[in-house]
């Protein structure tokens, strides 16, 4: 699983996320104005967030989720108000704190809603002692990863997974592909982790041929372009 390009991908991001571009996560997360570029990200990420959250039944009382890499939190007390016990965790202690005080709850770890709960959490959304989930969603988190590994990070979570998996990756689309080449001309100081276009195909293929995943068949997926924003979500769901 801990292969040497996740490890260093892994790596890269947390430094990114943390460091580089916390404040600007945390000002597209918000109502803050921002550039044309960046509102139609925004946009694109409100609407995948919507699709995802659709993927999980309606009513999430009693019901146990993962929102593998949270960020600022938005999708996870989304689900806390239907209901779900969530937990919310990701590599960046920084966008874990602006989860934490967009709540309202500044010195505690949790937000409830009197019907559901957020417990925010810093660190890896592969441990196993995170325990077992009735649903787990990833939106962009597995997005800078190569095909391989995000199979393999899939098939780690499909392991203490009761009901469904819902994820996003970036379609091999001739625009993502030419914006990728882009992001290349830019100095490395000032690169986002790169991310990894993925061939539907061939990620069809990988999850057909993983074992961990034989009790798993995709129900559902959907894209969300929005200007600089390409995304596509697929819904893996226990037979």
């Amino acid at each position: 699983m801990y292969t040497l390009s996740y490890r260093n991908r892994r790596r890269e991001l947390e430094t990114y996320f943390d460091r580089t571009a916390s404040e600007t996560w945390a000002r597209l997360t918000s109502d803050a104005p921002v550039s044309r570029i960046r509102a139609t990200v925004r946009a694109g990420r409100d609407q995948m967030r919507g699709i995802l959250l659709d993927m999980l039944p309606k009513d999430l009382t009693g019901r146990r989720i993962l929102d593998a890499g949270c960020g600022t939190g938005a999708l996870a007390r989304e689900a806390a108000r239907r209901g779900a016990r969530v937990v919310a965790i990701d590599i960046a202690p920084t966008l874990v704190t602006v989860a934490q005080d967009r709540t309202g709850f500044k010195d505690l770890a949790e937000f409830d809603t009197g019907c559901g709960r957020v417990d925010y959490l810093v660190g890896d959304m592969l441990d196993p002692a995170l325990g077992r989930f009735d649903h787990v969603i990833a939106m962009d988190s597995l997005i800078h990863y190569k095909t391989s590994d995000m199979v393999a990070m899939i098939a780690a979570l499909a392991s203490r997974t009761e009901h469904s998996i819902s994820f996003t990756f970036a379609p091999g689309t001739l625009p993502l592909v030419a914006m990728r080449a882009v992001g290349r001309l830019f100095p490395r100081s000032d690169r986002s982790p790169m991310i990894e276009p993925v061939d539907i195909n061939v990620l069809r293929r990988k999850i057909a041929n993983d074992r961990a995943l034989s009790g798993f068949e995709e129900r559902r997926t959907e894209r969300v372009t929005s200007g600089f924003y390409i995304s596509q979500a697929m819904d893996l769901s226990r037979t």
